[in-house]
């Protein structure tokens, strides 16, 4: 799958957000290393602290349907500087995938690509428990 195409799959996620509060829409497909991809869309809560991003429902979606392995995530807004995943995301999806390349974009065509390493440099992991 192309990084065009992984974009193109996390955009029509975005068009399924629940933001009433935010208004800030944001989609996220993640390929997995045998070939599937997940996607997700960041749901809102009145409890502001009770929302969830895209990054991890698509990563949790394809958690619970058995993969393990990862290999690239798109992450798209509708922003004029490209967003990327909180930092909160960049945890959790080191715990799955520490070589993951991240890919965001937004609507006017834009992108830029990183690998997750140079987003979360001094992770916490299972290295120091």
């Amino acid at each position: 799958m192309t990084d065009a195409e992984l974009i193109e799959r996390a955009t029509a996620a975005r068009a399924l957000a629940y933001a009433p509060y935010s208004e800030f829409a944001v989609g996220a497909a993640v390929l997995t290393a045998d070939g599937r991809v997940f996607t997700g869309c960041n749901v809102e809560n009145a409890s502001y602290g009770l929302a969830i991003c895209a990054e991890r429902v698509a990563l949790f979606k394809a958690v619970s349907e058995g993969a393990r392995a990862f290999h690239r995530l798109a992450v798209v807004a509708d922003t004029e500087v490209l967003v990327s995943p909180c930092g909160a995301c960049r945890q959790v999806l080191w715990e799955f995938a520490p070589d993951l390349i991240v890919i965001v974009a937004n609507l006017q065509g834009q992108m830029r690509v990183r690998p997750l390493r140079d987003l979360l440099p001094e992770p916490f992991d299972a290295r120091v428990l």
